[in-house]
């Protein structure tokens, strides 16, 4: 417990003022100095706003702060002329300012007194630790003076308030089946306790059926909120993507089955990751972390994400980040069927059956290779469509086992690297990859790569390109997918589609499909991720989960 004795002999020293007078009721109070003799100062060029002395891990310390940090240094005492000083040098520790979000009046509970008695100021910063992951800590600033505390904690305020890009306000859907159903308790357990901390206020949805959060941002008002963020799983949160986006389109008065050049999203998008493989948060901050994608959204980190456009001849189907065709569609539309089994058993059943009735698909794939030149990426910055940029479009056809485009690098627990490793978050251009057709136990060796650290692409059967465009176009409908043997009729797919995967959502298509970059509308993502298109913001998960 600090003694009332060391709180009463300390001062603040504003705006460097060391020589600066007492209050007439108190005797002067001498400054502290430090055993070389010269005073502690801010990084060079910084000027200093306040100094003085608190007690922080039961040591007073000189502490200063300035436009960019809080720095503080154990006082010790000065020692007779001649006698070492090399012992009683101690590092100088520090915080930078921006890893601050929040600080508060530290009080000792009483039921006597409604405030409590004074101990100082706390302050709520955000720490990197291994693995990109963000950690809240808590630093106490111990002093007794109310009127010194008063400063500093003003000071430190008006500090705060001045990262504007933080948010105040935020929507929240949360999505109470995800993963084992654990999304409304690592809300209320871990994300909300932060999020008040932080002073951020929130307005929270538990959805109800899927498509809840679809219709529910077709409607509600947004204009008090700073941004939105998901709780769920890959499912969820392709689902409010591509409903920010569509709002996004509909205010703009763009036909949505017209969509050439898409408008960004309005709001920024966080993603909790509270799913069973959690693709999509992964991916925006490196992994999936409650903590971490909280922290982001938070301290309002944003991530611009590129965002495709999943489209036929005359409708738009869906904006998302990823897609599988063949074994990966298949796979989603067996585990879509088995909702009563426990996520990892659903997946492994999944992945099981598919390759039990492993077979090809017949089709034509068309892609527009990514072209990086500046003329060609400005002109595709002011809406130019990517056709009229160029027109080098290539064709390979026959006969696959799987079809991956990916925007993102698509990171999960089962795929360290990524299934799509090579790609980034925002330069503009997907990954195509082409699994043509071969033996069932060479394609269970490239499946089994991908969790390890070896080329999954290092077979003489899987193509990689880097693309803009794609479109996919099934020759014939011998392959069509109809679900299992003995299934009931309303069980299995369509007779006339094709199972798609975009970010764990169940798509079936009958026609050719058309997946396109959209280079003017970035998602930022608040990585924990925000939303815009190609230029989507999160603020910064998938294939068999919500």
């Amino acid at each position: 417990m600090p003694r009332r004795r060391r709180g009463s002999r300390v001062s603040a020293l504003e705006d460097c003022r060391e020589d600066a007078a007492a209050p007439a009721a108190a005797p002067p109070v001498p400054s502290a100095t430090w055993a070389s003799g010269a005073p502690q100062a801010a990084a060079a060029g910084e000027p200093v706003l306040l100094r003085g002395i608190f007690e922080i891990g039961r040591a007073s310390c000189d502490v200063v702060l300035s436009e960019r940090a809080l720095r503080w240094r154990p006082i010790e005492p000065v020692r007779p002329e001649g006698e070492s000083k090399l012992d009683l040098m101690c590092d100088e520790e520090f915080i930078e300012l921006k890893n601050i979000f929040s600080v508060k009046l530290k009080r000792r509970c009483s039921i006597k007194q409604r405030d409590g008695t004074l101990l100082g100021i706390t302050l709520f910063f955000c720490l990197k630790k291994e693995r990109n992951k963000l950690k809240d800590a808590i630093l106490d600033l111990i002093n007794l003076s109310e009127d010194h505390c008063d400063v500093w904690f003003r000071q430190l305020k008006k500090i705060l308030a001045g990262f504007s890009n933080r948010p105040q306000s935020l929507k929240i859907l949360l999505n109470p089946q995800s993963h084992k159903k654990e999304a409304t308790q690592v809300y209320y357990e871990k994300v909300e306790p932060l999020l008040k901390i932080a002073g951020i206020k929130t307005d929270v949805t538990i959805t109800e059926y899927e498509g809840h959060a679809l219709s529910l941002l077709k409607e509600c008002e947004l204009q008090e909120f700073d941004g939105v963020v998901c709780v769920g799983g890959d499912g969820s949160a392709s689902e409010v993507v591509h409903a920010l986006l569509l709002r996004a389109q509909k205010n703009a008065g763009v036909e949505a089955g017209r969509i050439l050049t898409p408008v960004r999203a309005e709001l920024p998008l966080g993603i909790i990751p509270a799913g069973s493989t959690n693709i999509l948060a992964h991916s925006f901050h490196g992994v999936a972390h409650v903590v971490t994608a909280t922290l982001h959204i938070i301290m309002g980190h944003i991530q611009p994400v590129d965002v495709c456009t999943f489209s036929t001849s005359s409708k738009l189907l869906r904006f998302g980040f990823s897609a599988m065709f063949g074994f990966g569609g298949r796979t989603l539309a067996l585990a879509e069927k088995h909702r009563w089994m426990s996520p990892n058993q659903r997946r492994d059943f999944a992945i099981v059956k598919a390759l039990a009735k492993l077979k090809p698909e017949d089709c034509d794939i068309s892609f527009l290779p990514f072209n990086s030149s500046q003329d060609l990426q400005e002109k595709k910055a002011q809406g130019s469509p990517t056709s009229a940029c160029t027109d080098q479009w290539q064709m390979v056809q026959g006969q696959f086992l799987n079809i991956s485009i990916m925007a993102i690098p698509c990171l999960c627990s089962v795929a360290p690297r990524g299934l799509a490793p090579n790609t980034r978050l925002n330069n503009g251009s997907m990954d195509l990859i082409i699994v043509r057709n071969t033996s069932r136990p060479e394609f269970i060796k490239h499946l089994k790569r991908y969790g390890s650290v070896k080329n999954q692409f290092n077979f003489p059967f899987v193509e990689t390109y880097t693309v803009e465009e794609v479109k996919v176009q099934p020759r014939n409908n011998m392959s069509k997918y109809n679900g299992e043997a003995g299934a009931e009729p309303q069980e299995t797919a369509s007779e006339d589609s094709f199972p798609w995967n975009i970010d764990g959502y169940l798509l079936e298509v009958a026609s050719d499909v058309h997946v396109s970059l959209q280079c003017t509308a970035k998602l930022k993502s608040i990585v924990t991720l925000m939303l815009q298109w190609k230029h989507l913001k999160a603020y910064l998960p998938h294939h068999t989960g919500n």
